[in-house]
């Protein structure tokens, strides 16, 4: 018997996402932020939903730039770190232990260490109730060749990235198993 819930934000999974920015005198931050998804194909966009009050908003507003780190596995703490703490009160790459990379394409940092990683050029910004949604443009994406495969693009496999349950578990997981074949899979109820 299916139940109807009070509306909540809560899509699963949530990828983990970690947000790379500039802020004042050029000083590097980085933050979690568990709610964004590919947003267009054509340009390639990605969109992330930051509240106002947080550093990571200020720095987007002032630098139209972005970067979207994919942490995996073995990174889930210091992913998690991110989004413990403010970057106006801590330097959130010293104190997880991670090195920030000035990207080529955009005004913003990614993290070395992680397996890849989308430089953003803003392009829309859309205030949504208690969040602004920040659409950027992908123009760009640094990756570890470890984590290549086919076509010479990012293997979830080899990724490994993280994922947030729900408010409700508190938790992160990782990526189950293969189960079928995208775009393929569902060619027999196909009229």
């Amino acid at each position: 018997m299916k139940k109807f819930l009070a509306p909540q934000p809560i899509l699963l999974p949530s990828p983990v996402l970690i947000i790379g920015t500039y802020g004042e005198n050029d000083t590097p931050n980085i933050m979690n932020a568990a709610w964004g998804g590919i947003a267009a194909s054509k340009p390639p966009c990605i969109s992330i939903s930051v509240q106002p009050i947080r550093l990571t908003h200020e720095n987007i507003v002032k630098n139209k730039a972005f970067t979207v780190n994919i942490p995996s596995e073995k990174y889930a703490k210091q992913a998690d770190y991110t989004g413990l703490v403010s970057g106006r009160e801590f330097n959130k790459f010293e104190e997880a232990k991670l090195t920030a990379e000035k990207s080529a394409l955009v005004h913003a940092p990614y993290i070395k260490e992680f397996p890849y990683c989308l430089e953003c050029k803003l392009v829309d910004t859309v205030s949504v109730g208690s969040h602004t949604m920040f659409i950027g443009e992908i123009v760009g994406i640094v990756a570890d060749g470890k984590v290549l495969g086919k076509n010479n693009l990012p293997d979830i496999k080899k990724v490994k990235p993280i994922m947030f349950g729900s408010f409700g578990s508190r938790a992160y997981y990782g990526v189950g198993n293969k189960i079928a074949d995208a775009f393929s899979a569902g060619k027999k109820y196909k009229l």
